[in-house]
């Protein structure tokens, strides 16, 4: 791991504040450590508020508030995100894994995911 700065991706981020039993527990004890910083990404947030209002998606929690309880810290996109991202192989279409990616190598934190599309990527990981 690059240090203990953890990038949640979407699905863990649900995962985490629906409580649910996919979680592995290694991840729950990386999000619940205090010596960890974790943060979740507008890139995540936006992708969510998406899924539902389009009705892709169902969720029990109210998103601004479970990220406040959770002490997330929350990660806005910057203009060097962006630009870093004509630097990325094209592994995954997906705008929203893109840009955590991107964020993930500019600002050096390791992201904790499910998705072996962004596991192919020169990145720091926690594959869940």
């Amino acid at each position: 791991m690059a240090n203990n700065a953890f990038l949640l991706d979407t699905h863990i981020f649900i995962w985490a504040m629906e409580k649910s039993m996919r979680l592995p527990e290694e991840i729950k004890s990386i999000i619940v450590d205090p010596q960890n910083k974790i943060l979740i990404s507008v890139a995540s947030i936006w992708e969510i508020v998406i899924k539902k209002t389009t009705k892709q998606a169902k969720f029990n929690f109210d998103l601004e508030t479970s990220i406040q309880q959770a002490g997330l810290e929350v990660l806005p996109i910057q203009v060097s995100h962006v630009l870093n991202l004509g630097d990325l192989p094209n592994y995954h279409k997906d705008p929203f894994d893109r840009i955590l990616v991107a964020q993930a190598k500019v600002e050096n934190l390791t992201i904790i995911t499910t998705d072996k599309k962004i596991w192919r990527y020169d990145i720091s990981l926690v594959k869940a």
